[in-house]
């Protein structure tokens, strides 16, 4: 049986002999990953890297000058030239231990990834960009030495000297330099772009000090940056061979192609994702400041600025009531309400607004704009947008580019696809970051839509009032009368049959009139289509306003009802604006249609303590499941929703929903 030693011993040989060019980035990520030790091991690696930039920069321009004859002034280097910190110590013992597991090493992909690895072993206490530049350095020490004696030769003898035991003339004479101009060329070139990647992967580096949830391309960059560092130093390794071969005159050669290859997609990957990094940065640079904006006292002007134009865009409005481009300092000083929105904004939702605009018309202290959010226009968007603007009294953002704060609206604002309306004072304070569903479910009953406002309005029970109270004339009435009213419907017209068979036979029973209790019925489903979807957009409005607050029973009885939207059969039961019951229409179809076994106790008991108690009854000997359907709303939806009927939190599944607005027949594919 082959020992635990024996078997590591098989394991390494096949590991040393397979060559890179093969492996994947999680293979070459295995094996170099074991090299690296977490210490605390800092030294100037800015300096370094300023002083390695400079010589490889100097030295590969001196190669295109000697093999392709362009000239580089030295006053367009000397320019280029940083300064390294005055009292920088050259790690000079690193440099030359690094140079001497390079030096004189013959050609071949699995030598150049054995050599490697073993300069990741020595420098295993430095960070990985750390390593990338120490072996750069390493190098440069070699190539601008090399190529500095190459120019101080003809007139300088200790040069002269210098470079013959260096085998500079074998490479830098004029005849070598012809005889192997091609690979100079390809070596020279892949210097500066391994310089380049090597600067990249310093500069990423930097940026480590960003928070990822800012910058989240930051994460994936800095995973690859091993690979990287690995690929820049087996690079190096290369071409140090190759030179090596070049001044022995071998018959062999370093094939540098394939690291050419690699190394310029790796320069590609680099740029691409410090750029996209660098735009995230600035995004989340933007977005600090502009949350200072908003915690900071100032003209409201400044944030609206801030918030929608980007740099060098118009900054203008337009007026939809004198059909004119007015200066964005018609808002200064004001209230301001913020409409947000997609292009989808119906008639309905613009209708909802209206009534604050007209008060606003009396009330120059306020202003409504509309800021449409588009993320690509087009001539079609375009042209949407300008039937829209017809329907609207109010200013508009005629800005036909991305909003600035666009990322801010959607993170902080929980902007989605419905329309969400922002309260500002005139120093710029947020006061309600989407009252929308307040001015939908309580109008003008609740301006001017600040949080307070809706803390206000929370603590009213009368809910109903709000939803059902404009619906018709005669309802209106009843609920002034304090009467008991059914309001019901369902998708089953079917039980919707049933129910106003038994409840009118209730509600003209001679026990009831007798005892002058007066009920009315409202069937919502018979009402038009425009009815109906305000009653529910309304629930759905008050709930909107009220999930986030403590549950109480007015949330709960808002809740109960809105999960009997898609049901077959509910019943809302009111006395005047109070709500008396909202029940699935199995049971209180049960209890209306046997309203002959507990008529009587109406007589002692009342008729609403006697209808509830009957269908609390069969309430606990039927089972059935709450399902509640949220819209897509704008704003934060709650993590976890109590369940209207029991203790228990309601489980959360997810539907999507389509009533092809829009499409025609002739759209089908």
């Amino acid at each position: 049986m082959a020992t635990k030693h024996s078997l590591m011993t098989i394991l390494n040989k096949n590991v040393q002999t397979q060559s890179p060019l093969t492996m994947s980035d999680e293979q070459i990520l295995e094996q170099i990953y074991s090299t690296h030790v977490h210490s605390d091991t800092k030294f100037d690696v800015q300096s370094l890297f300023t002083l390695v930039d400079n010589t490889l920069k100097r030295s590969t321009s001196i190669v295109d000058n000697v093999v392709q004859g362009s000239k580089t002034s030295t006053v367009e280097l000397h320019a280029e030239d940083k300064n390294a910190e005055p009292n920088f110590n050259s790690p000079l013992c690193t440099l030359k231990q690094i140079s001497h597991e390079m030096s004189c090493k013959p050609p071949g992909e699995e030598i150049a990834h054995k050599t490697t690895v073993a300069i990741l072993n020595k420098l295993s206490n430095y960070e990985w960009d750390a390593k990338a530049v120490l072996t750069l350095a390493s190098f440069a020490l070699e190539y601008g030495e090399f190529w500095l004696l190459a120019q101080q030769q003809p007139t300088d003898l200790l040069a002269k000297s210098v470079a013959v035991l260096k085998r500079v003339p074998l490479l830098a004479r004029p005849a070598a330099v012809q005889k192997h101009r091609e690979a100079i060329i390809e070596l020279n070139n892949l210097v500066k772009t391994t310089l380049q990647v090597i600067e990249l992967i310093f500069a990423l580096e930097k940026l480590t000090s960003y928070d990822t949830k800012d910058v989240p391309a930051l994460l994936p960059a800095i995973e690859q940056i091993p690979v990287d560092v690995y690929w820049s130093i087996i690079t190096v390794v290369a071409i140090v061979t190759q030179i090596d071969c070049l001044t022995t005159q071998s018959e062999h050669k370093q094939e540098l192609s394939h690291y050419g290859q690699k190394i310029n997609i790796i320069l590609s990957k680099l740029r691409k994702q410090i750029t996209l990094c660098n735009l995230q940065i600035e995004e989340a640079e933007y977005i600090r400041k502009l949350r200072k904006l908003f915690q900071t006292p100032v003209e409201i002007m400044e944030v609206f600025r801030f918030l929608i134009f980007p740099k060098d865009a118009p900054q203008q409005l337009f007026d939809c009531a004198t059909k004119t481009t007015v200066d964005i300092s018609v808002i200064k000083r004001k209230n301001v309400y913020l409409i947000i929105s997609t292009l989808d904004i119906t008639d309905e939702e613009i209708s909802v607004l209206r009534p604050v605009y007209d008060y606003t018309k009396s009330h120059d202290q306020y202003k409504i704009v509309w800021i449409p959010v588009v993320e690509t226009w087009t001539e079609q968007l375009r042209k949407k947008f300008e039937a829209l603007m017809t329907k609207m009294p109010w200013l508009v953002v005629t800005h036909f580019g991305s909003i600035a704060g666009y990322k801010y609206i959607r993170e902080e604002w929980h902007f989605k696809k419905k329309p969400l309306v922002v309260t500002l004072n005139p120093q710029g304070k947020v006061l309600h970051s989407n009252a929308f569903y307040l001015i939908h479910a309580y109008g003008m009953k609740a301006f001017p839509f600040t949080i307070g406002d809706q803390e206000r309005i929370d603590r009213e029970i009368h809910w109903v009032s709000y939803v059902v109270g404009d619906v018709h004339p005669a309802v209106t009435a009843w609920i002034q009368q304090h009467k008991y009213i059914f309001f019901y419907g369902g998708k089953d017209r079917e039980w919707i049959e049933q129910f106003t068979k038994y409840a009118t036979i209730l509600v003209n029973d001679a026990t009831l009139k007798s005892a002058n209790i007066s009920i009315e019925l409202f069937c919502v489903e018979k009402q038009d289509k425009s009815l109906l979807s305000r009653f529910w957009s309304g629930i759905e409005s008050v709930f909107v306003t009220k999930y986030h607050r403590t549950v109480d029973a007015v949330t709960q009885e808002v809740q109960r009802m809105l999960s009997y939207k898609n049901e077959t059969g509910w019943v809302l039961l009111t006395k005047g604006s109070s709500v008396v019951l909202s029940g699935h229409g199995n049971t209180v179809l049960k209890t209306v249609a046997e309203f002959e076994k507990w008529k009587e106790i109406v007589i002692r008991k009342g008729f609403e303590f006697s209808f509830k108690e009957y269908h609390e009854k069969i309430v606990r000997t039927t089972h059935r499941c709450s399902h509640l359907e949220i819209p897509n709303v704008a704003g934060k939806l709650p993590e976890t929703i109590k369940c209207p009927d029991c203790p228990n939190t309601m489980e959360i599944y997810i539907s999507y929903k389509c009533c092809h607005t829009g499409y025609t027949a002739n759209d089908k594919h």
